[in-house]
């Protein structure tokens, strides 16, 4: 029983270990990806400056280089949230939390209500709501009171 024990663990620590491998890759990846993003941030304005009238931005012009600005915000907090569950090998709720936040947050911003009917901003609120208000139980609790193994 103790030979088929040693063998479990050596199974599980080779498997962490492959987990570990990918959770690095992805972090590679993801710093590619917030790379290639601030470029196109920077391209993104480039071009709305050159494209007459010169250096007048419209209302909808601001509200793409914010969108923009935000995916590459939320690529940065999702790193954050890889380096962090490398580091800890805890997945880290608070963090996960203000990521989706953020994502909505972005969601609402870029959002044409011209364009959208009235249950899909509804559905949005509602998403936006659960989620800040999940975040503000969560972050009630004192870090010492739960410990995430």
């Amino acid at each position: 029983m103790k030979d088929l024990h040693r063998k479990d663990d050596r199974v599980l620590w080779a498997l962490k270990k492959i987990i570990h491998l990918c959770l690095k890759a992805l972090s590679l990846l993801m710093t590619i990806i917030i790379f290639l993003g601030v470029i196109d941030v920077a391209w993104m304005i480039y071009q709305k400056i050159i494209a007459p009238p010169a250096f007048v931005l419209s209302i909808s012009d601001i509200l793409a280089t914010f969108g923009a600005f935000m995916v590459v915000l939320i690529a940065i907090e999702i790193f954050q949230n890889i380096i962090l569950y490398l580091r800890d090998n805890v997945i880290h709720v608070k963090i996960v939390l203000a990521t989706a936040l953020m994502a909505i947050a972005r969601k609402v911003i870029i959002l044409d209500f011209d364009e959208l009917s009235p249950m899909y901003v509804l559905g949005t609120a509602a998403v936006l709501l659960a989620t800040g208000i999940t975040y503000y139980v969560v972050h009630k609790i004192p870090d010492s009171s739960h410990q995430e193994s």
